[in-house]
């Protein structure tokens, strides 16, 4: 293995540290990762993998595996909630010139976390360490160190460059004093998991986006253990509920039979309250501390692009550690990765999700139908379509990332 003064150092399990610690461990980079946690979490979070996303995994045969284990979903809906009726339907076969895959996956989070183990593990050069937490960060001009607390106490580590991939909540984000500025949406998220088919009873597509005024709902399908699969909900919350009356069965099936009215009551069989954000850090690197994934930003989910974004961070900065690390090129390399990735997350991933979450809520009637109108007309135009596919697939974004050098 090599030396410490030759190892990358990743504080967060996840997708995101996984990728990095896959493709810096293939290259013979000595990589130790540390998540706080006692193995890969299995709760539901993120499962939309865009066209741009997996044209990146393509090569390593990641995206092929997370199609086998997920759902491929080439089409996705807009619908006007109250009036139980059918907006627009965008089909990203348009995109075939655009991408090897013209389609999304639906890959749970925890799937595709557990794909880049099983790889990472077999990768000598890469240690992965659960329950181990990073809780202090100190860098010098050659070296980066971290504080960790293990089962055998607190240990420190050292590396040439530290990854914080630790989600939005970072400690390697706090300890290096790195503002995460943006604001917090004032009603909570609510996610309910069922297995009723909205397929075969109600013919929603795998992804669905229901438009009301005041309100909204995403609709989309995972696969789950197997056939079946699942259908998760994901709504907004009224501030003045109790956390006990939004979690309740009464509350959760009302809350269901407002949306999707039914004469049965629908078997949950997940659900989960949570506080969205709308963040981007000052920036993606402060000398031997580079950030990516939530660390580096995060979002609302409508529109699918936060693990997206994240899992692009760890291509983009992986390769270009490659690049400083075995090929001799100057770190200034990673003011790039700096550049090229703060500003995705902040003029595609911030601007489209919020405009993505103000399209569905909006409530002043000639506003909201305008809105749906135009999303009809678009759809009905091949090319317009194409265009607004580009920039929901990501590969607008990612277009305009490479496209960026240093001055």
């Amino acid at each position: 293995m090599s030396s410490n003064d030759n190892r990358v150092l990743i504080s967060g399990g996840g997708p995101v540290g996984l990728l990095c610690a896959w493709i810096l461990g293939q290259r013979g980079i000595a990589v130790r990762l540390f998540d706080n946690n006692d193995g890969l979490q299995s709760d539901p979070r993120a499962a939309t993998t865009h066209p741009a996303t997996l044209d990146l995994l393509a090569a390593s045969g990641l995206a092929d595996d997370m199609a086998r284990v997920g759902l491929v979903a080439p089409i996705f809906q807009f619908w006007d909630r109250p009036a139980n009726r059918l907006v627009a339907e965008f089909d990203h076969a348009v995109l075939a010139k655009d991408t090897q895959h013209p389609f999304v996956v639906q890959c749970e989070q925890f799937k595709t976390s557990q794909l880049l183990l099983d790889r990472v593990l077999t990768l000598p050069n890469v240690e992965v360490l659960f329950n181990h937490e990073v809780a202090d960060v100190r860098q010098s001009a050659d070296s980066v160190s971290v504080d960790v607390n293990g089962p055998e106490g607190v240990r420190t580590h050292s590396g040439v460059y530290l990854i914080g991939a630790d989600g939005g909540r970072s400690i390697v984000r706090k300890r290096s004093d790195i503002p995460f500025e943006g604001f917090t949406w004032p009603e909570r998220f609510i996610v309910l998991t069922t297995p009723f088919d909205f397929e075969s009873n109600r013919g929603y597509s795998y992804r669905s986006y229901f438009a009301e005024p005041g309100s909204w709902c995403n609709c989309f399908k995972v696969s789950a253990d197997g056939p079946p699969g699942l259908w998760r909900t994901v709504f907004p919350t009224e501030q003045s509920q109790t956390d006990e009356a939004l979690m309740s069965d009464a509350g959760v099936q009302g809350r269901m039979h407002r949306f999707f009215p039914d004469q049965r009551p629908y078997e949950i069989v997940h659900r989960n309250l949570y506080v969205t954000h709308q963040r981007v850090a000052t920036t993606f690197r402060k000398g031997r501390v580079l950030l990516a994934g939530d660390a580096a930003h995060v979002n609302n989910p409508i529109g699918g692009m936060g693990l997206n974004g994240g899992i692009q961070d760890a291509v983009n900065l992986a390769g270009k550690l490659i690049e400083v690390m075995l090929e001799g090129r100057s770190d200034q390399l990673l003011d790039l990765y700096d550049l090229q990735r703060r500003t995705v997350a902040v003029e595609f991933v911030q601007e489209q999700s919020i405009a993505n979450k103000k399209r569905l809520e909006e409530s002043d009637p000639a506003m909201r139908q305008k809105n749906l109108d135009e999303l009809s007309r678009i759809a009905d135009d091949p090319q317009r379509a194409r265009q607004f596919l580009l920039r929901t697939a990501m590969i607008a974004s990612q277009k305009r990332a490479d496209s960026m050098a240093l001055n």
